[in-house]
């Protein structure tokens, strides 16, 4: 069993007009920036991204949503500085968002990878991000229901690989990765190097790969 893909554009060539991608990535940490460029220039549309920031100063997510191929934004900071493209297209009624606060959006993610259809959280309750939500008060304290999240596809960044996928991270670039690799139907994994089988310590392995289906080597 061989996960490995040649190239960034064959790992990405199943993703499809209208799908709902995650992508990992907390500003540039654990961005998985060579996978986005090859579903930019596979030229699908109608994407549904699903991540922490709507990208930024040209970089990454920001290409999507300028080249007009992102419907909709699930995220929890859109606005940040050099937010330009996602502001411009915003404003102009070219672009969904839903606004999550961060843990909650770590939460939906892990609920989806997990099977739980929702859960209740007292975050964001009285503020506009529940209106219309089903509140309920437990134990004293008024919560919002939320529903698991999942994805046709994750793109996520690991640092380290072998040939089943199992995968290993750096530092602060680990944040959403493991989550978003429970919760798509295809995980694709940009890393910066595939080990032989053996090398990486069981006990290192974040990501096992039965999560995940393709693994590409970006050399960095």
């Amino acid at each position: 069993m061989d996960k490995t893909i040649s190239s960034f554009a064959e790992a990405v060539e199943d993703v499809h007009d209208g799908a709902s991608v995650m992508i990992s990535g907390f500003g540039g940490a654990g961005l998985p920036a060579h996978l986005i460029e090859a579903v930019l220039e596979a030229g699908v549309k109608e994407l549904t991204i699903i991540s922490n920031n709507a990208g930024s100063k040209g970089l990454g997510i920001a290409k999507l949503v300028k080249a007009g191929r992102v419907r909709k934004v699930v995220c929890s900071f859109p606005r940040q500085p050099g937010s330009d493209e996602f502001d411009q297209m915003y404003r102009k009624g070219k672009l969904e968002l839903e606004l999550v606060p961060q843990g909650t959006l770590a939460e939906r993610i892990r609920a989806g990878g997990a099977g739980i259809g929702g859960f209740f959280t007292p975050t964001g309750v009285g503020t506009e991000l529940t209106a219309g939500k089903e509140i309920r008060t437990i134990n004293g304290l008024d919560q919002v229901l939320e529903y698991g999240l999942t994805a046709d596809f994750a793109l996520i960044k690991g640092n380290l690989a072998d040939r089943w996928g199992n995968l290993t991270y750096r530092g602060t670039a680990r944040n959403f990765g493991p989550v978003m690799a429970t919760a798509a139907r295809c995980t694709i994994a940009q890393v910066s190097h595939v080990l032989p089988l053996g090398d990486i310590s069981p006990e290192h392995v974040v990501t096992p790969g039965i999560f995940v289906d393709r693994v590409v080597v970006s050399g960095r």
